[in-house]
């Protein structure tokens, strides 16, 4: 990142290489449409490049990544929900048909927890993603969203409580929050 800050460009492609895939993974759990995720992960390494000086040296580079896609997430899932034209499930391809049972029932149940998650609360959401699907420690969290280590704490807890309540029926067929 110190190479980036000096306005190195070929770093910045190493950048990109290293966490292209893990941004993507994680815009895609906010996102839930490939074409999507890969837009706003380029606009991400952009972000990078434009605020390449307000990265502080000797910082975690992955929590200052992180935020950056996370706003942007949010920014544009605002702008997609004052766009009523198009439905959330056409808009991610949750329409589509299955062949197999088995299938269209792990489709069904990855559809159920993604709701459930889109449902929380936008501060319990994002640190149920951070989390659980990208592996950051709540230390990593807090400095994502700009709270406490205690905060992210009390709302992982409250979301996975709500989320084994709203789950409870997968949950007994084998789903776990």
């Amino acid at each position: 990142m110190r190479r980036v800050q000096s306005g190195d460009e070929a770093a910045l492609g190493m950048l990109m290489d290293r966490w292209e895939l893990p941004v993507k993974g994680l815009l895609m759990r906010f996102m839930h449409n490939g074409h999507e995720a890969a837009d706003l992960a380029q606009d991400t390494f952009v972000r990078v490049w434009e605020q390449r000086a307000r990265f502080r040296a000797g910082a975690d580079f992955k929590p200052w990544l992180f935020s950056i896609a996370v706003n942007l997430a949010r920014n544009r899932l605002r702008w997609w929900r004052r766009r009523p034209e198009v439905t959330l499930d056409a808009w991610s391809g949750a329409g589509e048909t299955e062949t197999s049972a088995g299938r269209m029932e792990r489709k069904e149940q990855a559809m159920a927890v993604r709701d459930a998650i889109s449902e929380l609360p936008r501060d319990l959401r994002t640190a149920v993603i951070l989390a659980e699907f990208e592996g950051l420690s709540q230390a990593e969290i807090a400095q994502v969203t700009g709270t406490t280590t205690k905060a992210v704490e009390s709302r992982l807890y409250r979301a996975r409580t709500t989320l084994r309540k709203s789950l409870a029926h997968w949950m007994e067929r084998g789903v776990t929050a």
